[in-house]
């Protein structure tokens, strides 16, 4: 997928940063780019401006919209469509940074003075960088405490739903997960230590908030799908949101991307079979800590690796499996995966979790495919547990529209209509309308 790391399913993050030595960060001059805020027009409608790789900055809009920005000598800039590299006719320019004004295609706006704390507090264990940040005024707030997903990258420098909440009347409070920004100790998978983090983080935001604080909650997209549901079971709060995350364990989201992999390049069953053998033999390796199960894959491969269908396979750890030598797999696979869980189970936590939840998922997600998840989800609704589900049928993982290229690849042009407004809702409400752009919704009692 043509964007950041950022939504990276956690397998295949732990493999990028293998490769790389990490996702690599925007420069600091992009970081501090005085022009990065939420601007309001005088309609009322929103634009916000963040950081993005390089010199660059993005824009985003409630509707999902976004494009990438580039400057130029006179001081303007000039937009591309989401991650296409296309002009979409947005042009852009900024007044000096004290004044904070912005004319966005013809729109004037100016920047959204918030009421932001910084702060240090402790996890489990380690320090972590935190930021609390709510809508002028004394009264009352909502507030989401945002939950990472496996990204490396710091989220006080890059979440851009630390300015779009506040815009709507709903407090954040955004940290540096462990091991990445400003935060403190090692960069880890174990779902656990993370969920005592975010814990450790809806605490904080309550005492910095003090009489301001009203409904407090998480959001969570891809790893956090798991870790928001697990700290709200242990710490109860008023809402969890999950975007594009999952119901099935981290083994079952790579055989289930193996299996999109197939019916998306359109083969039937019996190329299906033979895929699921090579899912088993990847899950054989990773169960015995990279010891074992070599011989196994390497006899698939060189029993299949010559059929067309082959060369699709990719999931979300197998394609790397299928790459690397085994000699290299085994000094560095358990390094790689120290404190990975990869059985982790979320459904007893699921079932037993009375917390009122928002799903949202993307039909087209070939990393975390969806249509189990939904299913189980289906199956929680039935037995009357608080969950509104969601499902927009032609968005990938991230919750994003794409255009496919002609050799397959897809690239991203935008969120779709009413992600945004849908989650918003929630945490003020508790409640969702019924029309979000073309989403699907199912509710419990439906």
């Amino acid at each position: 997928m043509a964007r950041a790391a950022q939504v990276m399913p956690w397998l295949l993050a732990l493999m990028l940063a293998l490769f790389t030595g990490g996702v690599a960060h925007a420069t600091d001059a992009s970081v501090s780019n005085c022009h990065v805020g939420a601007y309001r027009f005088t309609d009322g409608s929103v634009v916000d401006v963040g950081p993005s790789d390089g010199a660059h900055l993005r824009w985003r809009r409630e509707d999902g919209t976004t494009g990438l920005l580039t400057s130029h000598a006179d001081g303007t800039w000039t937009s591309t469509l989401g991650w296409t590299d296309k002009p979409d006719g947005i042009k852009v320019a900024f007044s000096d940074c004290a004044k904070g004004r912005i004319d966005f295609a013809g729109m004037r706006g100016q920047r959204i003075a918030f009421d932001v704390t910084n702060t240090r507090f402790q996890g489990a264990g380690i320090t972590l960088a935190g930021r609390l940040v709510l809508p002028k005024g004394h009264g009352r707030v909502p507030i989401v405490v945002l939950v990472h997903g496996s990204e490396h990258m710091s989220a006080l420098d890059f979440y851009s739903l630390q300015r779009m909440f506040p815009a709507a009347g709903i407090g954040v409070f955004v940290y540096d997960k462990r091991g990445t920004g400003a935060s403190g100790g090692t960069y880890t998978q174990s779902y656990l230590l993370l969920a005592d983090d975010a814990i450790a983080a809806v605490n904080e935001a309550k005492r910095l908030a003090g009489p301001r604080a009203g409904r407090i909650g998480y959001q969570g997209g891809s790893q956090g799908g798991w870790v928001a549901p697990l700290a709200a079971k242990i710490s109860p709060v008023d809402f969890v949101i999950v975007g594009f995350g999952l119901a099935v364990s981290p083994l079952d989201e790579d055989r289930e991307a193996i299996a999109y992999d197939m019916q998306r390049q359109g083969y039937g069953p019996d190329v299906m079979a033979k895929a699921m053998q090579v899912a088993d033999a990847s899950a054989a390796i990773l169960l015995s800590n990279f010891r074992s199960g070599y011989d196994k894959l390497d006899a698939l491969k060189q029993k299949y690796g010559k059929e067309p269908w082959f060369k699709h396979v990719h999931g979300d750890v197998t394609w790397v499996l299928l790459a690397w030598p085994a000699e290299k797999l085994k000094q560095e696979g358990p390094v790689l995966f120290a404190c990975a869980p990869v059985q982790y189970d979320p459904m007893p936590v699921l079932r037993n979790l009375d917390t009122p939840q928002l799903w949202i998922l993307g039909g087209e997600d070939a990393d975390a495919p969806s249509a189990e998840t939904i299913k189980r989800l289906r199956g929680l609704q039935q037995a009357g547990r608080p969950i509104t589900l969601a499902v927009y049928p032609h968005a990938e993982h991230g919750l994003y529209e794409f255009e496919t290229r002609p050799d397959g690849t897809r690239v991203d042009t935008r969120n779709p209509d009413g992600y945004f407004t849908m989650m918003r809702d929630f945490i003020l409400s508790g409640t969702v309308q019924d029309k979000y752009g073309d989403a699907v919704l199912h509710r419990t009692k439906d």
